[in-house]
């Protein structure tokens, strides 16, 4: 049936081809970002807080204070998603990125496996 029509045998395997690799991509993604744990040595001794008030966000010196008061953790970071513009070939082009405090990456070492 499938010799007798290669038009729709086309269409059908592009279609299959296309769904099969949409669906490896996605949960290729979804595998790296929420299935694994995070590569650090102890990620459970991680915490995120949130203001209650306000949802999951805190103004820089909200975070100035905590970091600075902090005695029981190893250290806080502070990062949030904000529009950045990218200069390329074409022009400038927006994309989401993270803005991060200065000791972001110190942090992440001091968990991170040797």
């Amino acid at each position: 049936m499938l010799r007798k029509s290669p038009g729709f045998t086309a269409v059908a395997v592009l279609t299959l081809a296309l769904g099969i690799g949409a669906n490896t991509a996605i949960f290729s993604v979804v595998n790296a970002l929420v299935l694994r744990p995070l590569p650090v040595e102890r990620p459970k001794d991680l915490a995120f807080f949130e203001n209650a008030r306000y949802g999951p966000s805190q103004s820089f010196p909200n975070y100035k204070d905590l970091r600075d008061r902090n005695q029981t953790f190893a250290g806080l970071i502070g990062y949030r998603m904000a529009p950045i513009e990218l200069e390329t070939d074409r022009g400038a082009q927006r994309i989401w990125g993270y803005l991060a405090t200065g000791n972001y990456f110190d942090i992440f070492l001091l968990t991170s496996p040797p």
